[in-house]
């Protein structure tokens, strides 16, 4: 890593050049950075309370050789990881265009046509993952960038490598109230069935415009989580139909291909993979 000259503003990490900082959350900050070759990317930094010692390196490693298998025109494939570096990083594709969560805000609900082509994406991108051996862990409308009218998913994975006791036990939730599955509130393994209940979550959130599990403290929303209260009023069928079987607070009664690990493609209003 590149200092500027009376900063502690890295100007390089590794071969990359970093250009602005585009965000930042619990895992690290992402900025904007150039390789080598001149391609564009999104790097992001990891914070030292995440991988600070060795064993979270180590799984850091072993996570990373299983998502950069992940292919999809629907998720930001990983193209670099160095988990040894002083501080260590990851480097994906870079999508320009606001969040879904901004798009909402600033556009409006998504509707139509265009509802179903985000819904039926997001599950195929999930899938991929799936597909891959590893969970995404913390989908959400703040994790998925508009490209256009297309949903490209961001973020996949990494929530695994913070899965540490150290870090639970210090208060760090590992996702997002209102968007976690009710059994990961309980303190259960996640499954890819925690996956598809944060698809339907962030899919009624393109739809409505809210939250599905309303706003407000975060005990009171993780609380209408676990008991099954979601609000889905106005968005129609059969899209509503197959969200409200996603959102079950029973796992075992979301709509899984149990074979593949992904949506079940009995719901014929979305194509998925």
């Amino acid at each position: 890593m590149t200092l500027r000259p009376d900063s502690s503003a890295p100007t390089h990490v590794g071969r990359y050049t970093l250009l602005t900082k585009l965000g930042e959350g619990g895992m690290g900050i992402v900025h904007l950075a150039q390789g080598p070759d001149g391609q564009r990317v999104a790097l992001k930094v990891l914070r030292p309370q995440v991988v600070g010692d060795q064993e979270a390196r180590n799984r850091l490693a072993r996570e990373v050789g299983s998502l950069t298998r992940v292919r999809s025109p629907w998720v930001a494939e990983m193209l670099d990881a160095d988990p040894w570096a002083e501080v260590p990083y990851v480097v994906t594709r870079y999508v320009p265009g606001f969040s879904l969560h901004e798009h909402v805000a600033t556009e409006g609900p998504v509707a139509g046509r265009d509802l179903l082509w985000l819904a039926g994406c997001l599950a195929e991108g999930i899938a991929a993952v799936h597909g891959s051996g590893v969970l995404h862990r913390d989908v959400k409308p703040g994790n998925v960038l508009m490209e256009g009218r297309t949903p490209i998913l961001i973020d996949f994975g990494l929530a695994r490598v913070a899965d540490d006791v150290r870090l639970t036990q210090t208060g760090w939730l590992l996702g997002t109230p209102g968007y976690l599955a009710p059994e990961i509130l309980y303190g259960d393994e996640a499954t890819p069935a925690a996956d598809v209940h944060a698809w339907a979550a962030t899919v009624a959130y393109a739809a409505s415009g809210r939250p599905p599990y309303g706003r407000g403290p975060s005990m009171a929303v993780m609380d209408r989580t676990r008991r099954g209260q979601h609000d889905l009023a106005g968005i129609e069928s059969p899209l509503a139909e197959v969200l409200a079987a996603a959102l079950d607070p029973d796992p075992l009664e979301r709509p899984l291909d149990r074979k593949s690990t992904h949506l079940n493609s009995s719901h014929r209003c979305i194509s998925y993979a």
